[in-house]
């Protein structure tokens, strides 16, 4: 397994500050593929990880690269942050990105092998029996044949549309008069890429699969009969998935919908043709798609390899990590799951994956059938197919509770998902709100105002995750829970700006964006900056999804010049170069991808105290530090101001991260980033073995009371061992 991520294009010499945020993600993307290598993974999760990078690339083809090339194709010629200009971005990601698919087939050869010794073949037709051919034709014939369309091409039957995404067969076909003809026939996707030969298995035979296009081949006879294949060919199509939609549209949703409806149809990205294809089809193919030489690529193996998703879950389950079940917090049981009860006992944060996001969803459904609740106000971003927190808010505004609803329609390809909710909770009585036209709303708020006999008391969660229960099972989040009056009152002068237009001047403990987090942010840092100069102990831990934004990073780079000692975790994108002299010598930047999905943003900053001290200021946040969090969304960063919350976030979820010795990699000035190993005797550990071997604090309840605390991480070893933390 290689030990390092390829190393990235050198950038010209004017980017001494900033690293290209386009060659950051593909870093990212290559050290996902570098799971996927990882013989100490099980063979189906590597597998896994290979189809998440694969899709992952085509994600950043339909996004990026389409906006790259809008750029280039307006003669757009402004450099970013790192010197580059639209054009310079675009060549250099196109040949990394290139470099990365050659990584991904090579890696799809050597897991196939593997596969095939641990009783798992992707066969081909020269290795079928006749047995297996009399079930295929039959198969073919009952559920394949009938979702087939074969496309004729001539001048009286244009070039049909192919989706994004959408894999077609090209034939070159003589039809019954020996004349040629050209079809296309479009994969559908109603049915899997891989077909499972046999109806069943006995349990010790081969698990044995063909694909699609294979099958189809095999018998074009019953699909056009009479002709004769002369050359075939197969292609996959990429486009650009932006949405154009008009802002002064006064019917948002019909303009989405619209929208929507164009988004298969938008600008060919690329055209991925394979190997085998003759030249004279490939030819074709380019000349009725218009693809010129940056859109053409040449495929030598699978074609679309984020379908091996579907091979991960074949049933192989002893070739995929242990099943994990989320605990439920034992600080609700304590309190016969009454979470109104818990909440007001004291704050607390649930640590998803590890702890079930059905605390989440119990909360809603609570309010939803207690009769004291009087009105709920949520947030929705992203939710899941069958979302049981639409179906609680449906529930309760049926039962005559004030519901408010601020559905973002613009949760890029959540939009129909997104239309669809909204329409279901307005039939149901709630007040659907769309947002702005010009701001994401991208916070995570859940607001229940509940009559207890007295004043009206508000309980809010606040989350640095969305409200998607199949996705916290495997994205890193935190959920808070509190009833604390300030944090209530700034979650309803939120919601008030969110459906109202009323922004406030400022908050009475929360910070939000667009208006205070960025400036809030700054000053943090500047906080630190005059307690390193005053002689104090000064240090700022940051844990993110991306770091992007050039004026965030200028004040890191002002701290480390201070002295501050600066410690990152940064998942993805990272722009900031670190450790470098004279720049950001006093700054560390780790990554760490593994089972989990590291999604959660915390802040932790020392206050004069330094790190890890229970005098620090903690903040959690729905925002990563990005221009679009901080300038163009809804976003919410709160304090943490509850002990037990504070000791959990700083002494077992930052330091575990920095601990991390498996899947924690360190990234250079130059942008490498190189795979921390156990050092001698060091033991290795991983911060997602931790979490799910050790409950969080804030949620054990009277699980603490009865001495089964967990066992705390060695914090001096951990601030200054091997490894460890920049001089905290």
């Amino acid at each position: 397994m290689p030990d390092h991520a390829p190393d990235l294009p050198r950038p010209p010499e004017r980017a001494q500050r900033y690293i290209n945020r386009e060659l950051s993600w593909l870093a990212f993307n290559a050290r996902v593929i570098d799971q996927a290598y990882d013989t100490s993974n099980p063979l189906l999760e590597r597998l896994n990880f290979l189809a998440i990078s694969a899709s992952n690339l085509d994600e950043f083809y339909n996004i990026r690269v389409s906006g790259l090339k809008a750029q280039v194709e307006n003669e757009v010629t402004l450099r970013g942050d790192d010197g580059r200009t639209p054009a310079e971005t675009l060549d250099a990601a196109l040949e990394a990105s290139a470099a990365m698919i050659l990584r991904q087939h090579d890696c799809w050869q050597a897991l196939r092998q593997e596969m095939a010794k641990a009783g798992i073949v992707v066969t081909g037709p020269d290795k079928l029996s006749r047995t297996d051919r009399v079930w295929l034709r039959e198969f073919f014939r009952r559920m394949v044949l009938p979702l087939l369309t074969p496309i004729a091409v001539d001048p009286a039957h244009p070039f049909p549309l192919i989706p994004n995404r959408g894999v077609a067969l090209v034939l070159q076909m003589r039809d019954p008069d020996g004349e040629t003809a050209r079809h296309l026939v479009p994969l559908p996707h109603q049915i899997g890429r891989f077909v499972r030969l046999g109806a069943k298995a006995d349990g010790k035979a081969p698990l044995r699969f063909i694909l699609l296009e294979q099958v189809i081949l095999q018998f074009l006879d019953d699909l056009v009969p009479g002709f004769t294949l002369e050359a075939s060919g197969m292609f996959r199509i990429l486009r650009s998935t932006e949405l154009e939609w008009d802002e002064r549209a006064e019917d948002l949703i019909r303009t989405f919908e619209n929208a929507l409806r164009k988004r298969n149809r938008g600008q060919l990205i690329r055209l991925s043709i394979h190997r085998d294809t003759p030249p004279h089809l490939r030819a074709f193919l380019q000349q009725e798609m218009r693809a010129d030489g940056n859109d053409l690529h040449i495929v030598s193996g699978l074609n679309g390899l984020a379908d091996l998703k579907e091979l991960v879950d074949c049933g192989r389950d002893d070739l995929r990590f242990p099943r994990f079940e989320p605990r439920y917090p034992e600080r609700i049981r304590d309190y016969e799951g009454d979470a109104f009860a818990a909440i007001r006992a004291k704050d607390f944060v649930i640590h998803h994956p590890y702890e079930s996001f059905d605390v989440v969803v119990h909360f809603l459904r609570q309010a939803a059938a207690d009769p004291k609740v009087l009105a709920i106000k949520q947030t929705l971003y992203r939710t899941s197919a069958d979302s049981p927190i639409v179906q609680a808010l449906a529930e309760a505004a049926l039962a005559g509770k004030s519901v408010t609803a601020m559905i973002e329609l613009k949760a890029r390809f959540d939009e129909e998902a997104n239309i669809r909710w909204a329409r279901n909770l307005e039939q149901a009585g709630a007040q659907v709100v769309y947002g702005f036209v010009g701001l994401k709303t991208h916070a995570k708020i859940s607001m229940v105002v509940r009559d207890e006999d007295g004043p009206l008391r508000t309980y809010v969660h606040f989350g640095t995750g969305n409200y998607h229960p199949q996705t916290a099972r495997v994205y890193t989040d935190l959920s808070f829970f509190t009833c604390d009056p300030a944090i209530a009152r700034d979650a309803g002068a939120l919601f008030n700006y969110m459906t109202g237009y009323a922004e406030p001047k400022t908050l009475e403990k929360c910070l939000f964006a667009p208006a205070t987090l960025r400036n809030s942010i700054a000053r943090l840092i500047g906080e630190e900056i005059a307690h390193a100069r005053a002689g104090r102990p000064a240090a700022i831990w940051i844990k993110l999804n991306a770091l992007i934004d050039a004026g965030i990073i200028d004040r890191l780079y002002e701290a480390s010049a201070a002295g501050v000692a600066v410690n990152l975790v940064v998942r993805g994108m990272c722009a900031l170069r670190p450790g470098v002299p004279g720049l950001s010598e006093n700054i560390t930047v780790r990554s760490i991808v593994g089972r989990f999905l590291e999604h959660s943003r915390i802040f932790c900053f020392g206050a004069g105290h330094g790190l890890p001290s229970p005098r620090a200021r903690i903040y959690i946040s729905s925002a990563d530090m990005m221009p679009r969090n901080l300038d163009r969304r809804i976003e919410v960063m709160m304090p943490v101001e509850n002990p037990t919350v504070h000791q959990q976030l700083l002494g077992q979820i930052m330091l575990a991260s920095f601990k991390d010795n498996r899947n924690c990699w360190d990234m250079d000035g130059g942008g490498t980033y190189c795979r921390r190993a156990p050092a001698g005797d060091e033991t290795p550990f991983t911060a997602h073995d931790y979490f799910m071997k050790n409950p969080s604090l804030s949620g054990r309840g009277s699980g603490l009371l009865r001495g089964t605390r967990p066992p705390e991480l060695a914090l001096l070893a951990a601030a200054k061992g091997k490894g460890g933390l920049t001089g905290s």
